[in-house]
């Protein structure tokens, strides 16, 4: 009965982990679904060039996806909790009704030898003293196992009661769960109509939006090529200082500079957000273009939408290595954390300078909003050893 209820306790505890985890996420993914809302989805429509819409829609319908995925786990998770607390319960039923069936048949059987005079006499009738001493204990024995059969059926019938109630618990929560997927699918459904006209409209015009596409991306790329070149100089720099070959790809770290990269490092995916509110418009890495899925669109980092003149502020402590400001506004502050660089793309303002020491969550600058759209969008990026990081991996919760 003992390992029976440990099984179960630790069954329970492990159904109850996964269904936590799956909680958590399901509580951030509609955080996100709120924030995008807000930052996408309120009261700019009208301003929007159709192909921001259509990106705009795109993410929603992910993230709306993602939602509805996990909300399918938390059910089926909770539909086998259902089914194994319900086998427990029978089986329990099925033991608790045998237990009591034994009991009942051994207190009949005591009743009828209750009497003293009765124990007596079969201690009495014994042929030799051994075998009233092995009489005597059975008599004990008998007693004490009738005490413990009617432990056993007290404790499993508050096993039983607290598997009833949680069943009742876990299928209200089941309820609960199908109903909220049912309004998200329906959701779903309006934003896929919404994203089929907006595409049937760019149908009749496609070239047009295509180069428009193709040329972001190429501004885009020309933008890194810039910044890979202002960090290859600092590295060949920073090596020609410490007597080391220039052509090196990586910083020649001084002992202070070594640590500032280990605490970095140490910080992996628990690195505040750039920004305080955001979500990430566009992830790390190629994807294809939600107009024409023939045109691969590839990010160097992320571009997080975020409020109207939201503040910037620094991931980590660091250096100010560089700031850009070209022609274009579109200004850029990168932030030294011994071999690793942090790029903030698309400011407005700037609160820094060359040579500034910055502190973890220090502002830096302001986010530029486009007079056009309304849409305040910032570029981030992690950079090391010649390459460019995935920030989601770095960020916490950037999932």
């Amino acid at each position: 009965m003992l390992l029976f209820l440990i099984v179960l306790s630790i069954s329970a505890q492990v159904q109850s982990k996964n269904q936590q985890e799956l909680e958590n996420r399901s509580q951030e993914i509609q955080q996100e679904m709120k924030l995008l809302n807000i930052l996408l989805f309120q009261g700019k429509k009208q301003q929007k060039s159709v192909l921001s819409r259509v990106e705009d829609l795109d993410y929603k319908i992910t993230v709306r996806q993602n939602l509805i995925r996990i909300t399918n786990q938390q059910t089926n998770l909770l539909t086998r909790e259902i089914n194994n607390n319900q086998k427990n319960i029978t089986s329990l039923r099925d033991k608790l009704k045998l237990l009591k069936e034994e009991y009942a048949a051994m207190v009949v059987k005591s009743y009828k030898s209750k009497s003293e005079q009765s124990k007596v006499m079969f201690l009495l009738s014994s042929s030799n003293f051994q075998q009233a001493y092995k009489r005597l204990q059975y008599i004990k024995q008998y007693a004490n196992y009738q005490k413990k059969q009617g432990e056993e059926i007290r404790v499993k019938t508050i096993a039983l009661q607290e598997l009833n109630k949680d069943l009742i618990i876990q299928k209200r929560n089941k309820q609960k769960l199908i109903d909220e997927n049912r309004i998200a699918k329906n959701e779903l459904e309006k934003e896929v109509k919404q994203h089929e006209i907006l595409i049937n409209s760019i149908k009749q015009n496609l070239h047009k939006y295509t180069s428009q596409i193709k040329s972001k991306q190429k501004e885009s790329d020309k933008i890194d090529k810039e910044i890979e070149k202002i960090i290859r100089d600092a590295i060949a720099k920073s090596n020609k200082k410490a007597g080391k070959s220039p052509s090196s790809a990586t910083f020649a770290l001084t002992a202070e500079d070594k640590i500032l990269a280990a605490n970095f490092t140490s910080n992996k995916g628990r690195l505040p957000w750039p920004v305080e509110y955001g979500v990430v418009k566009v992830r790390y890495g190629t994807q294809r273009s939600p107009i024409d899925r023939s045109i691969p669109i590839k990010s160097n980092g992320v571009r997080i939408a975020t409020n109207k003149g939201e503040k910037v502020r620094a991931v980590f402590e660091g250096t100010v290595m560089r700031i850009i400001t070209p022609k274009n506004g579109n200004n850029t502050v990168l932030i030294r954390h011994g071999d690793y660089i942090t790029i903030y793309k698309n400011l407005s303002k700037i609160y820094v300078q060359n040579g500034d020491k910055v502190k973890t969550k220090q502002l830096i600058g302001e986010v530029l909003t486009n007079r056009a759209s309304g849409e305040a969008i910032l570029s981030f990026n992690i950079y090391k050893d010649g390459k460019f990081q995935n920030p989601a991996h770095w960020i916490s919760k950037m999932n």
